[in-house]
């Protein structure tokens, strides 16, 4: 049976109710145990029973539990084959101003990046690699958008996400906080292996990534304080998004660690 929450929060599949009500859905076991400020945790009674403890924790937060059918479950969920559990989420999203407070050493930045699997997976490896931020810039996939979420795994909970509308502000304030901003480029005139060597990695860093299809427009490109390529070694043409992203930032980690 599908109540009157059950078909507000499937609107939550929509962008538009996301931004109207600051809600979203995060779909799954992963998703709930790592998600904050969950509102509702829908569920088949068999997952709210064999996930007793994200059911009780969930409870204990002051989450409304709602057990449902599985046609229920299956209008709220995404995927093909459904685990049983969708969370009503507030989006953590933070202010970029707010993000760049917090002095963060390493924030990744998706300029105009729209395919949320690619998107998800960045900021999955960003969170792995131990960013503070990332940053979707412009034109940019929804952060909130089902693909997204699942995508990361539940790294949307673990560092700052900021939406901002203008790619060159969100470079220039992050120059301005402090952060060297480099931008990923495969046709970049510094090696990311010679700027390690020479110590250019080991300062408080936001990589600037751009879409798979279209890489970063020349006037992003001009206001990074470096344009710079991964090295092919190899006879492959190049590297997709999500491998050069988590070159790129595991390159800055292993730098900062060293600090």
């Amino acid at each position: 049976m599908r109540t009157p929450r059950v078909i507000a929060a499937r609107g939550l599949r929509r962008r538009r109710d996301r931004d109207a009500t600051g809600l979203f859905l995060a779909e799954g076991p992963q998703a709930v145990r790592e998600a904050t400020g969950i509102q509702e945790l829908f569920g088949t009674p068999s997952a709210l029973e064999r996930y007793g403890d994200l059911t009780e924790s969930a409870r204990r937060a002051g989450a409304r539990i709602s057990p449902v059918t599985e046609d229920a479950l299956e209008a709220l969920a995404e995927t093909v084959h459904p685990q049983g559990l969708v969370a009503v989420c507030e989006q953590p999203g933070v202010p970029l101003e707010e993000a760049l407070a917090r002095g963060p050493r390493l924030a990744a930045v998706l300029a105009e990046i729209r395919d949320p699997g690619n998107a998800g997976t960045v900021l999955r490896t960003a969170d792995a690699a131990g960013a503070d931020a990332v940053v979707f810039a412009g034109d940019a996939v929804d952060p909130y958008n089902g693909k997204c979420v699942r995508a990361s795994a539940g790294s949307l909970f673990h560092v700052d996400v900021v939406r901002a509308p203008e790619p060159a502000a969100v470079v220039k304030a992050a120059r301005d906080s402090g952060l060297t901003v480099l931008a990923a480029t495969g046709y970049g005139d510094t090696d990311l292996d010679e700027l390690a060597d020479a110590g250019g990695l080991a300062r408080p860093t936001a990589w600037l990534f751009g879409s798979e299809a279209h890489g970063l427009p020349a006037d992003l490109l001009a206001l990074a304080d470096a344009r710079v390529r991964v090295p092919l070694y190899g006879r492959a043409e190049s590297l997709n998004l999500a491998a050069a992203a988590a070159v790129c930032l595991y390159a800055s980690a292993r730098a900062l660690r060293r600090l």
